[in-house]
């Protein structure tokens, strides 16, 4: 049975799309990272361009406070402690009955984000969108990207400031099989090229200790989408190669030139294809903790130690904080539910006030980052 397109009349007008382009979209496949502030607009934005699978992955329920930027929950979500992932393909169902939405509630994690990867109907999503809230994660996703030759739209967003990026990986070299991207000249740097290793956990702000702007959620996640629909219907030379930073509330906005960072370094990731943390060598780890309520999560640092004096200065906004050279003790207040948050110099934390590994990982990627 042929799919009537004539909801994307609109969009079928563009340069660059047409019949032919949509239908690309139709077949297409996305794999979205986190359904949270960015997660939510890039899952209703491709739906409603029709780009025909979703695949929506995230650990976390809805709270009262997502309301203020999360767009595709509402008061009824959060009553009924709907999983992200659910509630959104609930709405995406209501949105455009054409798309097919796979919903995943977990942590993605070294353990099962190429399968995560694999989930299309044809063997591999086509492009991997970024909705998440840690570095670990993106370097994670960066991995599987380069060892799958998938395309990967880097964003974020945090207080007033937002970037996003598009990454078109390289083949290793020697590899006979190019791309579409690498045949039209377009492959660009990884995110590893750029940033070579993830900053220590605390040295970043968190929408949870530095607050968000709606707006410029949805200006990072509407230009990962535009990124996304070039790649998905075949426009490669009208990517940007160019990674974007603005700050809306100061009328900032600049475009750095990446291109060559790929020429001049000599990147792990996608020059030498060592995926350090799609191999769990670089991820974190957790562990419950018999009889204490408590989970344990252990970062694999590259020797820096955290300063608590600056993660003591966000935390004191959440409730009463105790530090000392050896550690910092913070007692949080989460959606209602208590937890006492303790951090070890080295990175490890003890999460108490759970016994669920993804509660405590989501509880430390809002007030530690990382």
């Amino acid at each position: 049975m042929s799919l009537d397109l004539s909801r994307y009349h609109r969009q079928m007008l563009l340069p660059g799309f047409g019949e032919e382009g949509q239908k690309k979209l139709l077949e297409a496949s996305a794999l979205v990272v986190g359904c949270g502030a960015l997660g939510t607009v890039i899952a209703n934005m491709l739906a409603r361009a029709g780009v025909g699978h979703l695949v929506i992955v995230d650990r976390d329920f809805i709270e009262v406070t997502n309301l203020q930027r999360q767009i595709l929950f509402d008061e009824d979500d959060v009553r009924d402690g709907v999983p992200k992932a659910i509630a959104a393909k609930n709405k995406i169902a209501r949105i455009n009955s054409q798309v097919k939405v796979d919903a995943v509630v977990d942590d993605v994690n070294h353990t099962n984000i190429e399968k995560l990867v694999s989930m299309s109907d044809t063997g591999t999503v086509d492009i991997i969108l970024d909705g998440v809230d840690n570095f670990e994660t993106r370097f994670l996703v960066n991995d599987v990207a380069v060892k799958h030759r998938v395309p990967y739209v880097y964003g974020g967003a945090v207080g007033t400031v937002g970037m996003s990026y598009a990454i078109l990986p390289h083949s290793l070299p020697g590899n006979a099989d190019e791309t579409p991207w690498e045949l039209a000249g377009k492959a660009t740097p990884c995110l590893r090229c750029i940033f070579e290793q993830a900053p220590p956990p605390g040295m970043n702000p968190t929408c949870d200790t530095a607050g968000v702007l709606g707006p410029v959620v949805s200006l990072v996640s509407n230009w990962q989408v535009t990124e996304a629909l070039k790649i998905l219907t075949g426009n490669y030379d009208v990517v940007s190669p160019t990674m974007l930073s603005m700050d809306v509330w100061s009328n900032r906005l600049h475009q750095f030139k990446v291109a060559r960072a790929y020429d001049a370094g000599d990147c792990r990731c996608c020059k030498h294809h060592e995926f350090e943390f799609l191999t769990g060598k670089f991820g974190s780890s957790t562990t419950t903790l018999c009889g204490r309520n408590a989970v344990q999560l252990t970062h694999k640092q590259n020797g820096d130690k955290l300063d608590f004096n600056q993660i003591a200065d966000r935390l004191r906004a959440h409730g009463s904080v105790t530090a000392n050279k050896f550690m910092l003790r913070a007692d949080i207040t989460d959606n209602g539910e208590q937890f006492e948050l303790t951090l070890f110099t080295d990175g490890r934390a003890i999460v108490k006030g759970t016994k669920e590994a993804n509660k405590a990982r989501s509880i430390y990627a809002k007030y530690v980052g990382g």
